[in-house]
Parts: structure tokens; C-alpha cells; sequence
């Protein structure tokens, strides 16, 4: 996967956006060496653009010009004031056939008096409208959100407002945090909640959002996915629908970097199973990467950031025997200083 950093967030540094145009150019770049699948991300994905003048969709309706047969695009993380703007073309967006209907949107809490305590720019209702909308129009689509659970200035009757919007929504995807103070921030000053109480409140999140299971109605159901990782277990690689889903298949030589049609056999908690029923072709991966091409670059301008998740085995030996080289000579260098 290809990690595009497109500008660093509002809230930890000054925004600097990279042009379209050289995105568009990494993108094509990165698909033309055998990319199967591309994360566009940063701090505040949806910001993008606010400091040259363009918007998140404008990028994106070019982007997707450049997208091959065969391959993915998955946005980032984005506040909701950032896209309530262009909920119509998000949707749109959302819906093409080689973007991901994913996309993670923290909420943090339910309570707006926590939120404008947490200095958030949004409301419940704001979070709730960008949700409903996506779900309305991009049926079937995956919303990820996160929770903070004990922030300073958050009653009980606030943090029930935040249990009643997990009971709700059913999120698939949600990350349940507790309240951390970062220092030199407002928060970091306030009283604390109370450790155990703090601990309680995570409790109960996390057993509400424990007895959901999004994904018992796709039991049976038959789906395409692209296989782009190795699951934890190392018995199976991992493939993902149309809507992120995660879905297991069995670790058979070959499938990675392929597009499989599976039928699904068994659901889980945060999987799905499938049986493999039709492999697609797979392109012409070149012969310098292992897997489909994990990369990670960095188009901050201003934190420049580069993170090779997976290059060639033949950059890994070289790594390695420059590394013995080194080893050698200082041992020797060692040896004869020892001896003098």
C-alpha cells in the first residue's frame, strides 16, 4: 500500500498541501511499478487543499482518473467541518468502483460540552449528519470512529450520551481510548477523572461495542477482494471487500496481490471467512517486490516522513551483508587496538 501524507493537520503544526498535480504524478507513479492498493492519508486527510486553494474532492475526481483495473484507493482519517462541505461529492466519491467505502471520522464524544472542552470545531449532530448522509447515499459503507472515554470535564450523564451513539451506529470499526493529557495542552492543566472511574467507563464501552456483530448478514454473501497482507496467524492472507472489510483466505501461493471472488463461510467479531470460488488475473507485479508493493512516502512538505514498509528482497541482503561488513571491520579494528 502506498501511504500518502497529503498535509499535515491543523491541530499539531502549520497545513502545507502538496499540488494536485504531484500526487496525481506519485499515484501514477506508484501504480506504473505494480501498486495494487493506495492509502491517501494525514493527520487530517480532509483539510487537504484549505492552504493552495482546492478542496479533498478536487484531488480526488483526478486521482481516480489514474486508478488501473484491478487496483484500490483508501482515504484517511477526517474531522467532520472538513467534509461537511462536500458530503455530495465524499459520496460520489465514496462510491466509485476502485475507492475503498471506508473512511474514518472520530467523533471522540457524544457530549457537546466535552467536545467544546476538547476544543473539537463540531457538534454531535454534525458528526451524526456526515454519517447518516454517507450511509444513505453509499449504502453498505464502513464508518470507523473513535471514543475518548474520561476526558476532564466528562459527567457521567456525558459519558452515557457517548454509550447511547455506540448503541446507535454499530460502529465495525471503533477505537476506544482512554483520555491521555498531552502536555502543553489546556486538558493537561484540568483535574483528572479518577483512574478507576476512568477504567469503568472503558469497560463499558468496550463491552457494549463487543456485543455487536456487523457482519452475520454477509454470511453466505459472494464477494470480490483484494489480497494485500498476511494475517496475524500467519496461516492466512488478508483481502478486502468493497467496504474494507477484513476477509481470511487461505495462505496459497499466489494469491497475494490478487483479485479473488470468495463466498463468505464464517463471520467474526472483525473478519470475515471466505472460499476461494474465482481468482482474477493478477498484474505484472515487477520482480523487485515480494507482495503487493507496501511503500509508504511521505507529501508533507513540512515533515517530510519515509517509511519502506516492504521493498525487495534484494535491498533486504544488501541491507544485511552491509550491516556484516561494518560488524567485521570493527571487530577487527577492536583486535588489533586490544593487541597494541
Amino acid at each position: 500500500a502506498v501511504v500518502s501524507s497529503l498535509c499535515s493537520g491543523l491541530a499539531r503544526g502549520e497545513l502545507g498541501s502538496y499540488p494536485i498535480a504531484d500526487i496525481v504524478e506519485r499515484g501514477a507513479q506508484s501504480f506504473a511499478e505494480g501498486v495494487r492498493e493506495v492509502w491517501m492519508t494525514s493527520e487530517d486527510t480532509g483539510a487537504y487543499g484549505r492552504d493552495i486553494g482546492v478542496t479533498l474532492p478536487d484531488l480526488l475526481y483526478e486521482f481516480v482518473e489514474i486508478i488501473p483495473e484491478g487496483c484500490m484507493l483508501r482515504l484517511g482519517m477526517t474531522n467532520p467541518p472538513y467534509i461537511l462541505d462536500y458530503l455530495e461529492d465524499m459520496a460520489k466519491i465514496l462510491s466509485h468502483p476502485r475507492v475503498y467505502s471506508f473512511l474514518h471520522v472520530p467523533v471522540q464524544a457524544a457530549s457537546d460540552t466535552v467536545l467544546e472542552d476538547m476544543k473539537r470545531e463540531y457538534t454531535c449532530a454534525e458528526f451524526s449528519r456526515v454519517v447518516d448522509f454517507l450511509r444513505e447515499k453509499v449504502p453498505g459503507i464502513t464508518i470507523a470512529t473513535d471514543i475518548i472515554c474520561g476526558f476532564p470535564t466528562e459527567t457521567e450523564e456525558d459519558f452515557e450520551e457517548t454509550l447511547q451513539l455506540i448503541e446507535k451506529y454499530k460502529f465495525p470499526s471503533l477505537f476506544i481510548n482512554q483520555f491521555f493529557p498531552r502536555p502543553g495542552t489546556p486538558a493537561a492543566r484540568m483535574k483528572k477523572i479518577p483512574a478507576d472511574k476512568v477504567k469503568l467507563r472503558t469497560k463499558k464501552a468496550s463491552e457494549i461495542f463487543q456485543k455487536q456483530f456487523p457482519y452475520t448478514h454477509k454470511l453466505g454473501e459472494v464477494q470480490e477482494i483484494l489480497v494485500t497482507e498476511i494475517a496475524t496467524d500467519n496461516k492466512h492472507y488478508v483481502g478486502h471487500n468493497k467496504f474494507y472489510d477484513q476477509v481470511l483466505v487461505p495462505k496459497i501461493e499466489g494469491y497475494m496481490g490478487r483479485t479473488l471472488t470468495v463466498k463468505i463461510t464464517d463471520t467474526g467479531k472483525h473478519y470475515l471467512r471466505g472460499q476461494v470460488i474465482e481468482e482474477g488475473e493478477i498484474q505484472n507485479i515487477p520482480s523487485s517486490y515480494s507482495n503487493p508493493n507496501q511503500v509508504a512516502f511521505s507529501l508533507n512538505p513540512y515533515t517530510m516522513v519515509q517509511n519502506i514498509k516492504s521493498r525487495s528482497s534484494v535491498w533486504s541482503f544488501l541491507t544485511v551483508l552491509v550491516v556484516g561488513v561494518m560488524f567485521q571491520m570493527l571487530y577487527i579494528l577492536y583486535r588489533n587496538l586490544r593487541w597494541r
